[in-house]
């Protein structure tokens, strides 16, 4: 498997550290709001990979943390006038919930900083022993960034660049300006720790250091998070911990791309917002995944609502596909012809594409491009009269099944039971249109019952009824059944 190394800048064979086993580290949310679409696709990018590594025969030990204390939690809590623990509570649990319905698998481990205050001194006591750190008369502890010579090697910062814009806000006591703050000094109102230098706060950059080095041990195989974390949060975290423990942090460290707002950075100062819960609003969960692995994990990602229309399109052709697979396959009589050899050679390259584009720094957007070229070939199967009744067109058909069994292990989407799923994509198309379903069943109910009664006007004007309504009738021999025009 080839991963893309930030570290590096380069694609790289990826070989754990111990054999068969993985372990990584991802950077979870900060609590204090409901989490926006830019937590989702990094959630989502990681649960993949995870999946995948797994897939791969590893033992993956993956712990994503979340930040209980913080600037903006301790703000929050301000303003509702709540603790800050409540504040974290809240939209951890939220979090969660949010997660849950994008089917991201929960985190082997998933600590909260203040349960590591502890392991956060210790590093800070390391640190200062060794000259990378010192402490101010006021209780602040800060990282000396020029002890440490690789300072910049993962974001490719110059320090003379960045020390040119570096300033030294008021009341801070550092050395340089360029010295980070691994310990604050208690400020009233704020939660406080005991520490060798008084009572204060962890900075934000350490918490990350101490837990995994305290869950996972050193080096981990994979560090990863958002395209924004690489400077200053990364930079900062393998400083602090190899000129702590003088050894190398993380192998690999991996990142995903940003998410646009209809070709805009998203951002609260431009309205543009977007949280995972007003996309609940518009779409299924399930869509918002799909969506989310249409592109390279690396890639910028444009969010619109026509992009979300589009993932929708392509994943009820994807589940149409399923259900008629399944209705196929439940016919009894079957003749004795093969199925031809080119065909079974033909899903055994895109079976092999699929995997290829997983392996190739997990490209899920090539991948579901495999995915749709079986998709296209149980359409030649089951249109093939012939082909679709015989048992070499059903062998086809149930390694299909299979196929898509092991693709939902991995990318997490196609898992739903078709018929049931099609018919939510139908109802949640049909609200965002301001239709009303239990109106639309009311409506076909009484022109199947003119329909027995051999009321044809009555029949035929309710039909237009329903048309007007924006809805498409087909009558089949089990019924009619409607969708959005």
């Amino acid at each position: 498997m080839q991963l893309y190394n930030t570290l590096t800048r380069s694609k790289q064979p990826f070989t754990p550290v111990h054999p068969g086993r993985v372990n990584m580290y991802v950077c979870g949310i900060t609590a204090y709001d409901y989490c926006h679409i830019g937590h989702a696709r990094s959630s989502v990018v990681f649960d993949v990979l995870v999946r995948h590594l797994r897939a791969k025969g590893l033992a993956v030990h993956f712990t994503r943390n979340f930040t209980d204390v913080d600037d903006k939690i301790i703000r929050r809590a301000q303003e509702e006038g709540a603790t800050s623990e409540a504040v974290s509570q809240k939209y951890i649990a939220a979090f969660h919930e949010d997660m849950d319905k994008l089917a991201v698998l929960r985190a082997d481990d998933e600590p909260r900083a203040t349960g590591y205050i502890t392991q956060m001194i210790a590093l800070a006591e390391r640190l200062i022993a060794s000259g990378h750190a010192y402490a101010t008369p006021s209780g602040d502890v800060y990282f000396r960034v020029r002890s440490f010579a690789p300072y910049g090697k993962l974001s490719g910062r110059n320090l003379e660049e960045l020390r040119s814009g570096a300033r030294v806000a008021p009341g801070e006591e550092k050395d340089d300006p360029l010295d980070f703050a691994l310990w604050k000094a208690a400020k009233p109102g704020e939660p406080t720790w005991d520490s060798p230098w008084g009572p204060g706060r962890p900075g934000w950059h350490l918490e990350c250091s101490a837990m995994s080095e305290d869950i996972l041990g050193l080096p981990i195989d994979i560090h990863g998070g958002g395209q924004d974390l690489i400077f200053p949060h990364h930079e900062n975290e393998i400083a602090q911990t190899e000129a702590a423990a003088g050894t190398d942090f993380a192998k690999f460290w991996v990142h995903n791309g940003f998410v646009n707002i209809n070709s805009e950075k998203m951002s609260k100062s431009l309205g543009n917002f977007i949280t995972i819960r007003n996309i609940y609003e518009y779409c299924l969960p399930e869509v918002l995944r799909f969506f989310l692995l249409s592109s390279h994990y690396r890639s910028p990602l444009d969010y619109s609502t026509e992009a979300l229309d589009e993932s929708e399109k392509g994943l009820r052709r994807i589940y149409a596909c399923l259900a008629l697979v399944r209705e196929t396959l439940a016919g009894t009589k079957w003749s004795a012809s093969p199925a031809p050899e080119a065909l079974a050679a033909e899903l055994s390259e895109l079976e092999a594409a699929f995997d290829q584009a997983m392996d190739d720094d997990l490209n899920t957007a090539a991948a579901l491009g495999h995915v749709f070229g079986i998709v296209r070939l149980a359409g030649r199967v089951t249109d093939d009269k012939g082909l679709r009744k015989s048992q070499g067109g059903k062998a086809i058909l149930e390694r299909i099944l299979a196929d898509f069994e092991r693709f939902s292990q991995e990318l997490g989407v196609f898992g739903s039971e078709p018929a049931a799923f099609l018919l939510a994509l139908r109802d949640s198309k049909a609200r965002r249109k301001g239709i009303d379903a239990a109106k639309v069943q009311e409506l076909l109910d009484a022109r199947q019952q003119a329909r027995k009664e051999k009321d044809f006007a009555r029949s035929d004007a309710l039909r237009d009824e329903i048309a007007a309504l924006g809805v498409e009738v087909k009558d089949t021999p089990t019924g009619p059944v409607w969708d959005v025009a």
